[in-house]
């Protein structure tokens, strides 16, 4: 799983911080920490890790992942409740967390074991084999209470492998990110994917214009939200902009990344962010790769060994949409202690069902729409996608942020209706649906045009559209 380890160079592996406040690991240190706990860990089943973004949680998994242990990473902003159902699902036998730190009241049940950073001892030598369950990570439950994704060795792997072909991913890159570490983009390919190749990571803690541009990276990973800011930023700093631009590679995911900030990005940096598509349950089923140009408004193509299909929407008409379904190396091995949500994820013929609408770009690309459940809006017999709306709206220099959704309509079945968050004085309602109207077809065009301060926003930046008024 981490090669890099079991042979250790002396260069860097892991920084955490800016400025004095940093903490950082050679591969000799931190194949000594993580080798010294990977042997107290020696024959547990599962550990839980409170993931705050720091040194002591990546020690902590590349620990688990040595000792051939299943590491559960806990968001520490859960609430009690949600804490306690993770808890009494994953049952760990013991939690990993810095020294000093305070645990929120759940976890009080649960032995603890600090994080040594000093500590060293050799790295196990046996590698575990692949079908062995590497991470139980929790969804964020929007629909119910959070389900574990149990994921294997061998899916973390090949997956990272797979993205490792597509955007280049050697050992010389140095890779800047200011991601949580609970989840797939921060912890999998924010932290195990630079230890796989043998590179470096620097968690910077915010994805400030100032401060990446002095991280030297070659590789950055963010947000929409965060990149959204960092343009901003840009605008008023256009040294920041040419220092990032000396990356090889920026990369967006976990929500669209819009044509505005595309195009805002590219005039700061002079790069193109790659974005990429996937989920806790299938890991990273498509990517722009690093030698493409990327297509604003999609994620790529699907990976090495991955296979993404459409499947018909029955009954409206769909403008060439499609529900997405996958298979391949990367996914989840099941929902622990839920069999039967396990089941109804799968097709009969066992493909997992994503929950996303997309369709195919010329190119051969997938381009998403939203997820079934929130962003397909059946409005006068026709099947529309949220985003496609939402990247028209973004379009007209009078929104900032914007979310579409449908709501229920006596003669349309669903109307749709528009959350802007104004760039400046609210423009008007009217200027704004003929402003769509325009771009797109004139079934697409709002119905009605809600301004807002906010949108209201989970810890990942997404947008929770189940908050906002119907």
């Amino acid at each position: 799983m981490l090669p890099a380890l079991h042979d250790p160079q002396d260069r860097p592996a892991l920084r955490f911080g800016v400025g004095d406040a940093s903490l950082a690991l050679t591969y000799p240190q931190l194949a000594g920490a993580a080798g010294a706990l990977a042997s107290a860990l020696h024959g547990r089943r599962r550990v839980a890790v409170h993931a705050t973004p720091t040194l002591h949680t990546a020690v902590g998994i590349t620990a688990a992942l040595l000792a051939g242990v299943t590491a559960v990473p806990l968001n520490p902003k859960l609430g009690e409740r949600e804490l306690g159902h993770v808890l009494a699902d994953a049952a760990p036998e013991l939690v990993l967390a810095a020294p000093g730190v305070e645990l929120p009241g759940p976890l009080a049940s649960v032995p603890r074991h600090d994080v040594d950073l000093a500590a060293s001892a050799p790295v196990p030598g046996d590698e575990p084999p692949a079908g062995e369950p590497a991470l139980v990570i929790y969804t964020s439950g929007t629909t119910g209470p959070p389900k574990g994704a149990v994921l294997s060795r061998g899916a973390v792997a090949s997956n990272l492998d797979a993205l490792a072909d597509a955007w280049a991913w050697t050992g010389e890159d140095h890779l800047v990110h200011a991601l949580p570490l609970f989840h797939v983009h921060g912890l999998v390919l924010g932290v195990i994917g630079p230890l796989r190749r043998g590179g470096s990571l620097h968690h910077i803690g915010m994805l400030d214009a100032r401060t990446l541009s002095e991280a030297g990276a070659s590789m950055v990973f963010g947000v929409p939200t965060q990149y959204h800011r960092l343009a901003d930023q840009l605008e008023a700093d256009p040294a920041a902009g040419e220092a990032i631009g000396r990356a090889r590679l920026l990369v967006s995911g976990s929500a669209a990344l819009t044509a505005v900030d595309h195009a805002r990005l590219h005039r700061a940096t002079g790069l193109a962010v790659r974005e990429r598509y996937g989920l806790t349950e299938t890991l990273i089923l498509t990517a722009a790769r690093a030698e493409d140009e990327p297509e604003p408004g999609a994620v790529g193509r699907p990976l090495r060994g991955t296979e993404v299909r459409l499947a018909p929407l029955a009954g409206e008409q769909a403008d060439g949409l499609g529900s997405v379904e996958v298979r391949g190396p990367g996914l989840f091995d099941g929902y622990l202690n839920r069999p039967d949500a396990t089941a109804a994820a799968r097709t009969p013929d066992g493909w997992f069902v994503t929950g996303d609408i997309g369709r195919w770009t010329e190119s051969g690309a997938l381009a998403l729409v939203g997820r079934s459940a929130t962003d397909l809006i059946k409005s006068g017999g026709y099947k529309i996608g949220a985003g496609e709306i939402e990247n028209a709206l973004l379009e007209h220099s009078g929104v900032a942020e914007v979310a579409v959704i449908g709501v229920p309509d006596d003669d349309l079945g669903e109307r749709i209706v528009a959350f802007v968050v104004p760039a400046g004085p609210p423009p008007a309602e009217r200027d704004l649906v003929d402003h769509v109207a325009r771009l797109l077809a004139p079934h697409k065009r709002p119905r009605e045009v809600r301004f807002t301060d906010a949108l209201p926003r989970n810890d990942m930046g997404k947008v929770v559209k189940a908050r906002l008024p119907r």
